[in-house]
């Protein structure tokens, strides 16, 4: 097997960066120093920045292929490395790396290609928020994030509407981002409405995690007055009246955040709605037992 430092050093050379990509990509769990060889290497950051912009092109109109878009994918992995490691992710956000791949969030075409794309995008700014770090969210919150991870929440496929709602989520955890979606009507109103929309769409389609993600986001929007006092009118009804007690039935996590999120907006959670098996009481319930 070719070692972390002949793949990186063939990612520079064209003729052999395709097959660097796709090797790499695969094998990066095997390499744990990976992120900083990558970072650190003479003209790598450039040649993987030099595969995101060659395909903007492909992007309006949408003429994707699903070779072009794989070989970005497994550029965006590499990226997905660096944006995690300890060791440079600081350094990948000074450099303003994740703006590079914002038009890949700006896009609508629902084609493979192009899905592919926004989910691997997003997971890279995923691994940003996953530890909980207040320099990410101010800069993540510094530029149109939240506007692009909505528009995926609206119209992108189940796992990258996963994905988005959990940037959204992690945003929200830190102080300093639910202070900023909350500081006006139209950022709250927004988020809120994107949410209320996939509650919506839940009923007829339902996922597990995606609920979570949602319910996390609700809950901790309860966390702020002013959020708390619009909630009580705008919470969508089917989280309130039993809708997704099924669905929540063996998830005993988001069970209580939803049973804390109706006691801070001030509602009642109603036994008689609830599925056998769920009638435990409101104390209960929040205190896990």
């Amino acid at each position: 097997m070719a070692s972390a430092e002949q793949l990186v050093l063939e990612l520079i050379v064209p003729e052999q960066r395709e097959n660097a990509l796709l090797d790499l990509s695969k094998k990066r769990e095997a390499f744990p120093d990976l992120a900083p060889i990558l970072w650190h290497s003479c003209g790598t950051i450039a040649a993987l920045l030099q595969e995101i912009v060659s395909i903007y092109p492909m992007l309006s109109p949408p003429t994707l292929t699903a070779g072009a878009s794989n070989r970005v994918c497994n550029a965006l992995a590499l990226l997905q490395c660096v944006a995690s490691h300890p060791d440079t992710r600081a350094l990948f956000l000074n450099a303003h790396i994740p703006l590079y791949l914002y038009p890949f969030l700006n896009t609508v075409s629902k084609t493979r290609p192009f899905e592919y794309l926004r989910l691997t995008s997003l997971g890279v700014i995923g691994a940003l928020v996953k530890v909980d770090d207040t320099e990410v969210i101010n800069f993540l919150l510094s530029t149109e994030i939240i506007p692009l991870c909505l528009r995926t929440m609206e119209m992108g496929s189940e796992l990258s509407k996963t994905v988005a709602t959990f940037i959204v989520q992690k945003i929200l955890l830190d102080d300093v981002g639910l202070a900023y979606i909350c500081a006006t009507a139209e950022r709250f109103f927004a988020v809120s409405a994107v949410l209320a929309n996939m509650v919506q769409m839940l009923a007829e389609q339902p996922s597990v995690r995606l609920l979570k993600h949602i319910i996390r986001c609700y809950l901790r929007l309860s966390d702020n007055l002013r959020a708390c006092e619009a909630l009580k009118n705008c919470l969508p009804e089917l989280l309130q009246n039993g809708t997704f007690n099924n669905c929540l039935r063996d998830d005993l996590t988001t069970r209580r955040w939803l049973g804390q999120l109706m006691v801070n907006v001030g509602q009642q959670i109603h036994p008689q709605r609830m599925p056998s098996g769920m009638q435990v009481p409101l104390d209960q319930l929040l205190s896990g037992q």
